[in-house]
């Protein structure tokens, strides 16, 4: 099988074939920043108070020859539009913590079987694929590595694995000084009290499909101001917006999923990415789109793309 990137013909100029840690677009004259100018929650509340919404690329933002949960992906959307990065860290059999989504090897890469059962220096050896089942030149990355590129640059929201431990992967995050440019995903009350407790200090993605659902996570001891709202990925809710707003709690809503039921792919099929702007204008704070560059776009187009200068936002240097 060919590598993605040269049977598209796209220019590998874009991130260097050597590994990421040679010079990445990010590092370019160009490239967007979000860096908090004092918190992350700050940040978000920024955004909220500027009437912008923010695109968060689900698994890194893969795109034909850049496969999901890659530091070079990362890099290349980072080249082309502000987003923050949704990825998700597995831990190997010998303790690494890495990127990757699913359990087994299989689908993203060139190796077989369960990702967690094999040690790293057997994962490190592998290649990725792109989603569309051409094999990259790009490896498996650390989450260490990618911390080290994401500070300065942008955001990481954190999707945790069944084999990650949660006290590794917070020390990773403190000891690349990345403790408040995470958010780390809960998808249960007693998940978000767990992280809540392994770090008090990081904002914590909860999942809230009522009211009363921010009640049960502030009786299981976690703050209003550590929250972020996820609030699914199948309907709007704008007065379920309207009350989370009201308590000063960020909105994030999934257009993410398998085609062809999700929403990023009716917009797609449709043709309709004005929609994305719609979403933001009906009070989602946060875009989780498997479309960031177009997402991106249409945002830009109805001028609530976060801009350079604004809320920790810059552009190149």
């Amino acid at each position: 099988m060919h590598f993605g990137l040269a049977a598209r013909g796209l220019a590998f100029g874009l991130v260097g074939l050597a590994g990421w840690s040679s010079p990445l677009a990010a590092q370019d004259a160009g490239a967007w920043r979000l860096v908090p100018e004092t918190d992350l929650s700050a940040m978000l509340d920024c955004f909220e108070t500027s009437g912008q919404t923010l695109v968060s690329a689900h698994r890194g933002g893969p795109t034909p020859g850049l496969p999901e949960n890659a530091i070079p992906t990362m890099d290349a959307l980072l080249a082309a539009v502000p987003a923050i990065m949704e990825v998700d860290v597995g831990q190997s059999a010998d303790g690494v913590l890495f990127l990757l989504h699913d359990d087994r090897l299989d689908r993203t890469t060139t190796g077989t079987g369960e990702a967690a059962a094999q040690d790293w220096a057997t994962l490190s050896r592998l290649k990725l694929k792109d989603n569309w089942g051409w094999i990259t030149p790009y490896a498996i990355p650390t989450l260490a590595d990618a911390l080290v590129w994401a500070k300065g640059r942008t955001v990481l929201q954190i999707d945790f694995k069944r084999s990650a431990n949660i006290d590794k992967v917070v020390a990773a995050i403190r000891e690349a000084g990345m403790g408040g440019n995470v958010v780390l995903i809960a998808y249960s009350v007693e998940q978000a009290a767990s992280l809540h407790r392994a770090a008090p200090e990081m904002l914590l993605s909860v999942s809230i499909d009522a009211p009363g659902d921010v009640a049960a996570l502030a009786a299981a001891g976690i703050p209003k101001a550590r929250m972020v709202a996820f609030t699914g990925t199948r309907l709007p809710r704008p007065e379920l917006y309207r009350e989370l707003d009201q308590q000063d709690i960020e909105v994030i809503f999934g257009t993410l999923g398998r085609p062809p039921r999700s929403i990023d792919a009716v917009i797609d099929r449709l043709g309709t990415d004005e929609r994305y702007a719609e979403l933001g204008k009906e009070g989602v704070d946060i875009l989780a789109t498997d479309r960031p560059r177009e997402a991106a776009a249409a945002l830009t187009e109805a001028g609530r793309l976060p801009k350079p200068g604004q809320c920790g936002v810059s552009r190149g240097g």
